[in-house]
């Protein structure tokens, strides 16, 4: 009584042979690999063609592209992302920048409130840095009664 192999089991050994994973193997002739009983007969097969072993896919790209061109556009390079010293994660003239326009922002919503002249001097402080933050240019346009109730 003769003991034939499994095409699963022929498909391990394949793979085995060719140094491959299961998936890449394909058997062409299901019939003509059934009668393998030894890894030879395998061997016979994969020499007559039989059994195939299927190109590898190579890795793509598209991942690794990704990845650059969210560096590339700003995204998680944010403060958060950032290690070092107070100015390395936001230099002087990036903090400069942003409360100045935030200083410049508040002083033309309260335009129409200001005394007359006093915009255009108020302005010219904020370029010349006389202010720490917003609370502190209210304060002032307060306490020299610039505002307009």
């Amino acid at each position: 009584m003769m003991i034939e192999m499994s095409l699963k089991t022929i498909k391990r050994v394949a793979a085995d042979i060719l140094k491959c994973g299961t998936t890449r193997i394909r058997i062409l002739d299901a019939k003509k690999a059934s009668e393998a009983l030894t890894r030879e007969d395998v061997k016979g097969l994969i020499n007559e063609g039989v059994i195939k072993k299927v190109p590898a896919k190579g890795i793509g790209r598209g991942k690794a592209k990704m990845k650059q061109e969210r560096k590339l556009h700003g995204r998680r390079s944010g403060p958060g992302s950032k290690k070092g010293s107070r100015f390395a994660l936001l230099s002087r003239k990036e903090r400069w920048t942003r409360k100045s326009r935030a200083q410049r922002r508040l002083l033309k919503s309260m335009k129409n409130r200001l005394a007359k002249g006093a915009h255009k001097k108020v302005y010219l402080m904020i370029k010349g840095n006389a202010f720490r933050d917003k609370k502190h240019l209210k304060d002032y346009l307060v306490e020299k009664g610039l505002v307009k109730k």
